[in-house]
């Protein structure tokens, strides 16, 4: 006789797990990172969450440690949409990704498709994932998450055998790394901030309720504000909204709170162009004392600092 004990696995809704996309899923899936790695089969060192890119924000960026390489990867809770696919090409071209992971529980064919198409006719080096999330459980269990490759470049294992370029061959990942080791040099306060080879540095103001971040990018840089890492847009966005007027006013910006990101400034060129380095740091610093004062003058009294 067996004695064991069988239950049934479950599919649940993404979103009965994360209710929120960017506040909630993309901030899990940024310290769950691991876990995408192993089924992709390349390490993952997170870079940042929510990088800006024009008007719209890549939802998380990472870098492959074997070879320098940019990951850029995009969720969703839901069904595959063709804006999605647009932002992804968008972010590709403007970050300068040579692997993008797109997740969602659910792909529509053409959007497979497309993935397909992208694997075969893109130059040599880019690669392209179509990743099913599901969410699973067995009678009372905890939440369990699965992610499941539908498409992805053909003889990827192979290519995975193969020798791989070090990292400093990345001239993208040299050349941040360049710039804010300059930021630094010419403002030590920095020195604590400033990211390795990434895009953006984040501040914390007001005790921590809110971050500052500055991003360098292909055709713009720019600051924002945003909602610490283990905090809530939602609770951010109603510390800074009676200071509106007034914040909009003192730091040239508009309160939006799209993607998460609160009075956005930007500055083009981007950071290509070394020539344009200095009067970049200069205007860099230049917002990163006014956002500091004008934030730590409204909130650095407020009952969530104290």
């Amino acid at each position: 006789m067996n004695d064991v004990v069988f239950g049934r696995l479950t599919d649940l809704l993404p979103r009965e797990a994360w209710r929120h996309e960017a506040r909630a899923f993309t901030p899990w899936l940024a310290e769950n990172i691991g876990q995408l790695s192993e089924v992709i089969g390349i390490p993952l060192e997170l870079t940042g969450t929510e990088i800006a890119v024009e008007t719209f924000a890549a939802d998380i960026l990472a870098r492959n440690p074997s070879d320098g390489t940019v990951v850029l990867i995009e969720n969703q809770l839901e069904i595959t949409d063709h804006t999605h696919l647009g932002q992804i090409m968008t972010y590709l071209a403007g970050l300068d990704a040579q692997t993008v992971i797109w997740i969602a529980p659910k792909f529509r064919e053409p959007h497979l498709s497309a993935i397909r198409w992208l694997n075969e006719h893109t130059a040599d080096g880019f690669s392209f994932f179509a990743v099913r999330l599901r969410v699973v459980r067995i009678g009372d269990s905890p939440y369990a998450s699965i992610f499941e490759v539908m498409e992805k470049p053909s003889g990827w294992e192979r290519s995975l055998k193969e020798a791989v370029r070090p990292a400093s061959s990345d001239p993208g990942s040299a050349k941040r790394a360049a710039f804010w080791d300059h930021y630094a040099e010419r403002y030590p306060a920095m020195t604590d901030l400033r990211p390795k080879t990434g895009w953006n540095y984040y501040m914390p103001l007001a005790g921590g309720q809110v971050l500052l971040s500055g991003y360098i990018a292909t055709r713009t840089c720019g600051v924002y504000l945003r909602a610490p890492w283990s905090g809530d847009t939602a609770t951010v966005g109603e510390l800074l909204l009676p200071y509106r007027n007034e914040l909009e006013r003192e730091l040239g910006a508009e309160f939006d709170g799209a993607k998460d990101h609160f009075f956005t400034k930007r500055r083009e060129p981007g950071f290509g162009d070394e020539a344009d380095w200095p009067a970049l740091i200069e205007w860099f610093e230049e917002q990163r004392r006014i956002y500091s004062a004008a934030i730590e003058n409204r909130l650095a009294g407020h009952p969530d600092g104290e």
